[in-house]
Parts: C-alpha cells; structure tokens; sequence
C-alpha cells in the first residue's frame, strides 16, 4: 500500500483526505430524491474481473468521474495515457486493494439508507439556502487517499474510507483512533454536506486567513450541516460560537452567514 498520511485536518478535527475543484454546478429541480450512482461497481467489475466492457462503461458513461478518480484520486497520470487502462488494472492488483474492493461489496450492498439521509438533508439545505444547486453524487473506490471529492457538477463518495472505526486495515496503516471513530457508515452524509457547502462558500487563501479565522469558518460550515441534518453530529467551542453569533444576528440569511468571514 502506497500512502496513508493524514492530509489535513480541519472542521474540528473531521477533515482529511478531500480535494476540491472550482466548479459549476448543474441545475436540478428541487425538492429532488438523490440517489447515490454505484460507479464503484462498475470500477470493482473491472479491477476484479478485468472486464474491458466494464473500462468502457466507466470511460464513456462516467468520463468525468472516471478522470477525477485516476487523475486526482489516486494521481496515476492523465487518464488518456494509452497504457492507462493497464495502469489502472494493475495498481489494484495489491492485496490490500483487493480486499478493499471486497469488502466495500460486502458493507455497501445497499444504498439506500444514505439515498433517504442526503435526499432530506439536501432538501433542508435548499430551504436554509435558496437556489442551492445538488451534485451529482457517485460511489468510487481509492486506496485509502481522499474521503470525498467535489468536481464539477459531482461530488464522489470514496467507500474505502467508511468501512468502520474497527476495520483492521485502517489499524494496520495507521489511522488514530480518532480518525477511524469518523470513518463509518454514519459520516458519509455529514462529510458530503461539509466538504460540498465548503466547496460552494470557501474560506479566504490561507495566506490571508488566521488559524483563528479558518475554525470560525469551520465551525460555521459544521453548524449548517448540523440544522440539514436536524441532528448535532459536530459539537465544538467554534459551532457553539457560530450558533451565538447567528441568534444574535437573525436577520442574516444562511448564504450571507457562510460567504462573510468573521474577523
């Protein structure tokens, strides 16, 4: 197995492992019920099978999330290299990747709970923020890089990374006990609302911002997905902070709480 290391943590300790591009995102009718496209089974068939049929569905029907997972994900290179396909197969050929790959199988055989969780979640947030456009959300398998990636117009679920905070791999290269209590089933829903609302309502560069300023930011982030989520998943001294400073400004809408900075 190549990497392991932690990325970057933020969000009070939830982030890591997420990348983000500038994006656009594409219309849809809301309320709308979102169901999680299974591009993972697609991806598994042909690194198990080395079913090129399968290569050809993922590079025609998913072309853009296809580059984002070879490109970014797993950074084997430009996805029309013509030894790619080659590339790719034998990449997930190592063991550790293979009982990835089978193991997601096994605890993602059905979607369904998080379909309902991201339908009302999302439904909540275009209330909170109006003309709030929804991604299109898809399932992928890395090697245990990024959690979640937001493109343009889509936002990827990488499965590995929710197999379970006693799932021995994650043990075995080296996670905290911290981060493997974030990596399970019930974080799927809250990382995709963080890291997307963080993708449309982003923070300053970092090189004008105060550590201080970016846990504001951070906290404010967490408090939003909180309320879509009608739940306190995230508890910090920074939502706490959010969640006072938003009751002493009521008439501030929730698009203005998260694109103005607080100083």
């Amino acid at each position: 197995m190549r990497r392991t290391i932690l990325i970057f943590i933020a969000l009070a300790t939830l982030v890591w492992g997420c990348k983000w591009n500038s994006h656009s995102v594409k219309k849809e009718q809301s309320p709308t019920a979102i169901a999680i496209d299974r591009f993972d089974r697609i991806e598994s068939l042909y690194l198990t099978m080395g079913d090129f049929a399968a290569l050809q569905q993922m590079n025609t029907d998913y072309p853009m999330e296809t580059r984002m997972l070879i490109e970014d994900v797993l950074q084997l290179g430009r996805v029309d290299d013509p030894d790619m396909k080659v590339k790719f197969l034998i990449f997930f050929q190592d063991s550790t990747l293979q009982t990835l790959i089978h193991d997601v199988g096994l605890q993602y055989e059905s979607t369904d709970d998080l379909n309902r969780e991201l339908s009302q979640a999302f439904s909540r947030l275009q209330t909170m923020i109006p003309g709030l456009d929804v991604p299109h959300i898809y399932s992928q398998i890395g090697s245990l890089d990024q959690s979640i990636t937001v493109g343009s117009g889509i936002l990827g679920i990488s499965l590995d990374k929710y197999l379970g905070s006693d799932y021995e791999l994650y043990k075995h290269y080296g996670y905290s006990d911290r981060q493997r209590q974030m990596m399970t089933r019930q974080y799927i829903v809250p990382d995709c609302l963080s890291f997307y609302l963080l993708s449309c309502f982003p923070s300053p560069p970092d090189s004008t911002l105060t550590r201080q300023q970016r846990d504001v930011h951070m906290g404010r982030i967490q408090l939003v997905v909180n309320r879509a989520l009608d739940r306190r998943i995230f508890s910090s001294s920074h939502v706490a902070q959010a969640e006072t400073w938003l009751a002493a400004h009521p008439n501030t809408s929730i698009r203005e709480f998260l694109s103005t900075a607080e100083k």
